[in-house]
């Protein structure tokens, strides 16, 4: 097949990217290389997908340009047939959206109505995209289920992401154009984005550096490793969104519709207590952090537990990654990329 992916030099848009270039479908991706972080990182990220294409039989196509330039993505479109669109790219970050809510408005909202748009009118066979668990907001019952009510955000991050997902509700209704939304739980692992508390962490420890750790620890995350993620990103996106036929108006289905439109959550289905996680980094580092312990964040969800079986039962996602050995997988690619 031939795969777009935006966010392709991203974390998970690489690891998605690489996976489907390693089993032969050609991949054109699409990234403006912005410096939210170290555009150095995504370069790394570009330059090994580019160099997995000449070592099979996946062809890499890259496109240096901003989803909300329409012109661009139309001519994206205009220029290549896709049997899939993987829609990754966004303006992550919770506590960024409180200072700079403007890029996610960008980024979130009109790009993500140009890629709509334009699979709409390519008549896409189907469009995957990323949402996030931080869509269920002030909602504490857990474990979070794609038919709980996520209509509380409590940052902006997360409501531009529930935004998402009523666009694509609108447009598998209007135009039959199939969607599926995948809600992320606290991705990390090996090329992970260094305003992510893993790659935080993993550099002031070994610079004897304290790490801030909010909550003073007693957060819990349904931490999940990016391989297990691009598997199952990949997976959803083959299997094409269908209407339910079961779909009762009177009793809707908040993840899946009469339109050709559904919602997974896609996690480990296993919370961690981040002071767990820590101990994981101290053990993969051999050495002991120092704790700064501080209240919780504005914007900070306190818990998160993955209900997956939705995903599961369609796709046959089932993550396989402990927590202890994707730590250390970062940690051994961190030390390696960084020299340290």
């Amino acid at each position: 097949m031939k795969v777009l992916v935006t966010g392709a030099a991203g974390f998970i848009g690489f690891h998605v990217s690489k996976k489907l270039l390693e089993r032969g479908d050609d991949v054109v991706g699409f990234d403006n290389m912005n410096n939210y972080y170290d555009p150095a990182l995504k370069e790394a990220r570009a330059s090994l997908l580019k160099q997995t294409s000449t070592c099979n039989s996946g062809n890499f196509t890259f496109i240096r340009a901003n989803l909300a330039d329409k012109v661009a993505v139309d001519q994206c479109f205009k220029d290549h047939q896709f049997d899939r669109v993987i829609h990754l790219a966004a303006q992550a970050g919770v506590r960024y959206s409180i200072e700079n809510p403007m890029s996610y408005v960008e980024s979130n909202i009109i790009g993500f109505t140009n890629i709509i748009e334009a699979c709409r009118y390519a008549q896409t066979p189907h469009l995957t995209y990323a949402s996030t668990s931080s869509v269920y907001g002030a909602n504490t019952t857990m474990p979070f289920s794609e038919k709980h009510s996520v209509d509380h955000p409590i940052q902006f991050y997360a409501a531009t992401k529930r935004a998402n997902e009523l666009m694509a509700h609108s447009y598998s209704h209007l135009f039959e154009l199939p969607t599926t939304g995948l809600r992320f739980f606290t991705v990390y692992g090996p090329w992970g984005r260094p305003d992510m508390a893993l790659f935080k962490f993993t550099k002031n420890i070994i610079e004897e550096k304290s790490i801030p750790v909010f909550n003073h620890g007693n957060h819990t995350r349904d931490f999940t490793f990016v391989e297990d993620i691009a598997e199952g990103v990949i997976r959803s996106s083959d299997q094409i969104a269908q209407p339910n036929s079961d779909w009762d108006s009177n009793t809707p289905d908040p993840s899946t519709s009469n339109a050709p439109f559904r919602i997974f959550n896609i996690g480990n289905n296993n919370p961690v207590k981040l002071i767990e996680y820590i101990q994981a980094i101290e053990k993969a580092l051999g050495k002991e952090a120092i704790l700064d312990l501080l209240p919780l964040q504005p914007g900070d969800v306190p818990d998160t537990f993955a209900d997956s079986s939705a995903l599961e039962k369609s796709v046959g996602y089932k993550p396989s990654v402990s927590v202890d050995d994707g730590v250390k997988q970062f940690v051994d690619w961190y030390r390696d990329f960084y020299k340290v």
